[in-house]
């Protein structure tokens, strides 16, 4: 690449909002005593190239490079250096990108210049809505829960919808830096609410210009953390993060499809496993499944909106109800079923708009593994009323045993064979794609059990 050709660039734009530093960092250079600040974007001219861009200056000119353009902008850059990257120390803090260089912007020898609306090359406008990962690599918000510790500190992808938006709190540290702090409220076809923080005056002025309940955006490298304050798990917008708002992939529309269905309703029930609240007639189900037939039944389901139902003799081979990090009781709101905060127990659903308070109470939500001698149904959804029946106990029952009596009752349940019914639906997400809800467990017929997991 020469380092006078004018490069016409798509800015990082919706797909790089967080990406863009801060211009008021800086950094003291002894030898002359002054202050530089520096001021970092990301920028692309196509669906496989993207570059990270720095720029170190004084104050007056890093403030006026960062003030000149958002994201989403189209740009020309003329006469950057060049320069090769260092992997290890710059993709820790900095986007992660396919190319082994970046450029540097000097206040003497660059120029970038934002073009107009008649400048613009039509073909990158594209590139706003397309992630700078692969469509389908990302966690949903019901794995991310699922998964809860394992995941903290991980960095890894989340496409989600905007329930709501934060108004930006601002403070001051204890050595008087001013910053601000934004809470975003995300959802998805497997959770209610799950909380994204931005600290960055970029990604804060992006999340302004999301529309509750009709924003998707696909959120790429994101910091994922467990608050021990609100005792959830919590993603953090961190200087490697790319965002792309509203996406244009498969499952972003999909997603998307979702919300505007749920719009007019409860943007999800939280009930996730007990049928969302239909009543089934179990006497109605009966075909019977292995685990891989499940497996092979939703594949060629793809793309139809309708779950589908079956019976499957298996083990219960995972059951986490006697690890103290694992939550499987939460509180739930009594008139829509979605969880609610345990401190407040106020639903933000319901009682937002009504005056009539709607009371909170406990109920069991778990996931559990379902496995044959075919393989094995990872994060399957127990709840309600069907979990109390399945272990043999209510809600205050559970809650009032010792942690031996917990781990007792596991292990009286685990590896025993078992008849379930089950309701299941295909989400086009990259990991766990079924959502497997289970409508009834119980102890199966040793005759009838042996003969379907004999294979």
């Amino acid at each position: 690449m020469n380092p006078g050709r004018r490069l016409l660039l798509a800015s990082a734009g919706a797909e790089a909002g967080a990406g863009r530093s801060v211009g008021g960092q800086t950094r003291r250079d002894t030898d002359i005593g002054s202050e530089r600040y520096t001021f970092s974007f990301t920028i692309r001219d196509s669906a496989a190239h993207f570059v990270n861009v720095a720029s170190w200056g004084n104050e007056d000119y890093v403030r006026a490079l960062s003030d000149s353009f958002r994201v989403g902008a189209c740009v020309i850059i003329e006469n950057p250096l060049i320069q090769i990257k260092d992997l290890e120390r710059e993709e820790k803090f900095s986007p992660a990108t396919p190319s082994h260089c970046k450029l540097l912007l000097s206040e003497n020898h660059s120029r970038m210049k934002v073009c107009s609306n008649y400048e613009v090359d039509t073909k990158l406008l594209s590139l706003i809505y397309l992630p700078v990962k692969e469509s389908s690599d990302y966690y949903s918000l019901g794995d991310i829960v699922a998964n809860g510790h394992s995941l903290d500190g991980r960095i890894i992808n989340v496409l989600a919808a905007v329930r709501s938006v934060g108004k930006p709190k601002y403070f001051t540290t204890s050595d008087q830096r001013k910053g601000q702090r934004c809470e975003v409220k995300l959802y998805d076809e497997t959770e209610s609410s799950f909380a994204m923080i931005c600290w960055d005056n970029e990604s804060i002025l992006l999340v302004q210009s999301w529309m509750p309940r009709e924003t998707v955006i696909f959120a790429s490298d994101v910091r994922i953390s467990f608050d021990k304050f609100r005792n959830c798990m919590t993603a953090t917008v961190i200087s490697k993060t790319i965002i792309t708002t509203n996406p244009d992939t498969p499952e972003a529309n999909i997603l998307l499809h979702f919300i505007r269905e749920n719009k007019e309703t409860n943007p999800l029930d939280d009930e996730i496993g007990s049928c969302l609240k239909e009543s089934i007639n179990l006497s109605t189900i009966d075909d019977v499944y292995t685990v891989e037939q499940l497996k092979v039944k939703a594949l060629k389901n793809e793309g139809k909106a309708d779950p589908f139902y079956g019976i499957l003799y298996a083990y219960i081979s995972a059951l986490n109800i006697d690890d103290e990090t694992t939550k499987v009781v939460r509180s739930k709101c009594s008139g829509c079923g979605s969880i609610v905060n345990e401190a407040s127990s106020i639903c933000t659903t319901c009682n937002r708009d009504s005056s009539e308070f709607k009371s909170a109470f406990l109920s069991f939500d778990m996931l559990i593994d379902l496995s044959d001698h075919t393989g094995t149904l990872h994060f399957c959804s127990l709840t309600g009323s069907v979990a109390e029946e399945t272990l043999g106990c209510t809600v205050n029952e559970f809650l009032a045993m010792t942690d031996e009596q917990r781990t007792a009752l596991k292990w009286q349940l685990l590896l025993e064979r078992t008849k379930i019914y089950l309701k299941v639906s295909l989400l086009h997400r990259a990991r766990a794609r079924l959502r497997m809800s289970v409508l009834s467990c119980k102890l199966a017929d040793p005759v009838e059990a042996s003969r379907s997991l004999s294979g």
